[in-house]
Order: C-alpha cells, then sequence, then structure tokens
C-alpha cells in the first residue's frame, strides 16, 4: 500500500521553495582574495601593504588591535567618504551589491551583499 502525502503529481509550493532556498554559505577569504586581486590592489598593492593607497594589512593595529568590521564596511562600500593621503577611496558599494550574507556587526547580524562579506572576510585575515 502506497501513502501519499498530496494527490499524485501535486506538491504544495512551499515544499518546492523551501528545497530551493538552500542556506547561504558564508563567504570566505579566499573568496575575497579574488575580488581583492580584480579591484584593490592598483591602491594597495598586491600583498595589500600599501603602493598608492594605506597598508590594509595594519588595519587592526591602528584600531587598538580590533578589527572595525563596521568602519571597513562603510569605507569599501563609500558610505564614508573618508580621504586617505590625498585621495578619496573610490566607492565599491555598486559593484558589490546583490545577495546578502549575514555578516555579524557589533552583536548584530546584518544582511550585507556577498561580495562585499568576503573582502571584509580577506581583509580580517591578513591583519598582522
Amino acid at each position: 500500500m502506497t501513502h501519499r502525502l498530496w494527490p499524485a503529481g501535486l506538491v504544495p509550493a512551499a515544499v518546492i521553495l523551501a528545497a530551493c532556498a538552500m542556506p547561504n554559505e558564508m563567504p570566505v577569504a579566499s573568496d575575497g582574495a579574488k575580488i581583492f586581486a580584480a579591484n584593490c590592489v592598483a591602491c594597495h598593492g598586491a600583498d595589500a601593504r600599501g603602493g598608492a593607497g594605506p597598508d590594509l594589512t595594519a588595519i587592526a593595529a591602528r584600531n587598538d588591535g580590533v578589527f572595525p568590521r563596521a568602519r571597513m564596511l562603510s569605507v569599501i562600500d563609500g558610505y564614508s567618504r573618508d580621504i586617505h593621503e590625498g585621495r578619496a577611496m573610490p566607492e565599491f558599494g555598486a559593484s558589490l551589491s546583490g545577495e546578502t550574507v549575514p555578516v555579524d556587526i557589533d552583536g548584530t547580524l546584518t544582511p550585507t551583499p556577498r561580495d562585499l562579506a568576503a573582502l571584509l572576510a580577506y581583509l580580517e585575515s591578513i591583519q598582522s
């Protein structure tokens, strides 16, 4: 005897949507390294130690050993318009938009575009 939960050929839309909605896998530092290589090396160098822009491996050191996640997101996406060595940081918010993932910002899970979260993970991983 066959037991069916739904009439033959009919599966509720909620079941289909649940199957398609796989949990978002969080981006990792290696994902961010690729984004950094494509967008940031011209100013910060391949090793992120400077060049025409500031040394990105010493962000935490310049902030009493704490990597300032919220501030870095603001600088990268263009919300914060800081001047670095006489030049403004370009805005990358539009190019780093799209699907979001939850990023812990000061104890609050904040929806953040995946590419921006990946870049943040990379920058945090290279702190000296």
